[in-house]
């Protein structure tokens, strides 16, 4: 494993080793919603990284919304991922890694954005005050 970089935004940073030094027992809510942690590989720096996303499940997968709060780029975890979709998710207690996929497919993706605001409905403003196509990716267990 790489050396881990925590995130520049402190709240994050925090979050992270508050959720794993715990073994997901805090940290594990952002205002009172449940959060995974997805570590993957840093597209530059080839580091470790760290994110806490909202905990959106569709059966035994996850999906993941780049939607940086409605902000015109990217967040940087979008590009790691398009680089690498080699992930490791943290939910609670349980760490698997799993393969994450960007979907691409108008229907898909509405169904899984419809199951992403259902948990956390800013999703749905935060699609309205952006230009860009909130990307949506799904990350599935491994194949052994």
């Amino acid at each position: 494993m790489a050396e881990y970089i925590p995130s520049t935004w402190q709240w994050v940073a925090d979050q992270v080793e508050l959720y794993e030094g715990s073994d997901g027992r805090d940290g594990n809510t952002l205002k009172g919603v449940p959060v995974i942690i997805v570590t993957n590989r840093g597209h530059s720096t080839g580091a470790t990284r760290k994110t806490p996303l909202m905990r959106v499940a569709d059966g035994g997968n996850y999906v993941l919304v780049a939607s940086k709060g409605g902000a015109p780029a990217n967040p940087g975890w979008y590009y790691n991922l398009k680089a690498d979709a080699n992930v490791e998710i943290r939910d609670g207690a349980s760490v698997q890694s799993m393969v994450v996929r960007e979907i691409v497919d108008q229907t898909e993706r509405d169904r899984l954005f419809s199951i992403a605001v259902s948990v956390w409905p800013p999703y749905q403003e935060y699609k309205e005050k952006t230009d860009r196509r909130i990307p949506i990716f799904i990350a599935e267990p491994q194949s052994e």
